[in-house]
């Protein structure tokens, strides 16, 4: 489907995310204004803001709704649209933060006039999220993810970058921290159940995408559009394998890497079955942000979102 009628757009901004790349926006504002479209920018003042403003939207005024920032910003987006379903306008992405790993699954250029393009002519891909949903103390309500869901090495990697850090060092951050992981690192076990079937994993990524934390390819057969639930088992314990799991991630290299394998499902049940002595906190990454604890239930919510594509 084509979106080609003229109107306007909400465009959510995180203004921290588009310091460094405010050019874009601007950029793509005005290409957007002289292609007879009016803009509304938003900034972002707090954590949840993004998913209000989503989830309050005027469809009946915006056609488009867009957001400016990195990926936890779009996930909060998705979760404001994911609660309209089909009373919400289609959504858009100016690439920003440090991952960009949705507009790299879109195939969405980086230019002002690819971004601007797909806002006003780009076509429609019906998305249905992933749902996860913590038993813990304090879970909250389920959070919805385009991306992925993660538990093990790579939750704790994203558990310990801080806002400050990131934004000093951006993917410097991530690699820093995963240094730091490697050296505490204690063989947990985690017990992850696909549609009733049990497995064993030293980290489990739960994805929509084929991507991962950019450019890198971790589920070569995921697509957004996709109704399943490509579960990436990590079935190797040590510092050394996790850190030579990502050395392959990092060459293209991983889907064909030993102790590596990804299966499919809808339904998905991730706990620990032996902390190994770690007595810490077991952390959930949604869509790059520490957002739950373990045990964590995910599925796929029961409506979509329309995004636009190129």
């Amino acid at each position: 489907m084509t979106f080609a009628s003229m109107g306007s757009v909400l465009l959510i901004l995180n203004p921290i995310a588009g310091r460094r790349r405010r050019g874009l926006v601007d950029a793509v504002v005005g290409r957007v204004r002289a292609e007879g479209w009016t803009v509304d920018v938003v900034e972002t003042a707090a954590e949840g803001d993004a998913c209000r403003l989503a989830e309050a939207c005027d469809a009946s005024r915006y056609g488009v709704i867009a957001v400016a920032g990195g990926d936890g910003t779009i996930n909060e987006v998705v979760n404001g649209l994911a609660r309209r379903a089909a009373t919400a306008p289609p959504l858009a992405i100016v690439p920003l933060g440090t991952a960009n790993v949705l507009a790299h699954e879109l195939g969405l250029g980086f230019s002002a006039q690819s971004v601007a393009h797909t806002m006003t002519a780009g076509r429609e891909l019906l998305v249905r999220p992933g749902e996860a949903n913590g038993s813990g103390t304090g879970a909250g309500p389920p959070r919805c993810f385009s991306l992925m869901a993660g538990a093990g090495f790579d939750a704790k990697v994203v558990a310990g970058v801080t806002a400050p850090l990131k934004r000093r060092w951006g993917r410097g951050a991530y690699i820093w921290r995963s240094l730091v992981e490697a050296r505490r690192y204690r063989p947990v076990r985690y017990a992850v159940e696909i549609d009733g079937e049990v497995h064993e994993a030293a980290s489990v990524i739960v994805t929509r995408a084929r991507h991962y934390a950019g450019p890198y390819v971790v589920a070569p057969e995921a697509a957004l559009d996709d109704p399943l639930l490509h579960v990436c088992l990590f079935e190797r314990w040590g510092w050394m394998h996790a850190l030579r799991f990502g050395a392959a991630l990092l060459l293209g290299a991983l889907p064909r890497t030993p102790g590596y394998r990804v299966l499919t499902g809808r339904q998905v049940r991730v706990s620990v079955t032996n902390d190994a002595g770690e007595h810490r906190r077991q952390p959930v990454q949604i869509d790059g942000d520490d957002a739950l604890t373990l045990p964590v239930s995910i599925g796929l919510a029961a409506e979509g979102v329309r995004v636009l594509r190129p």
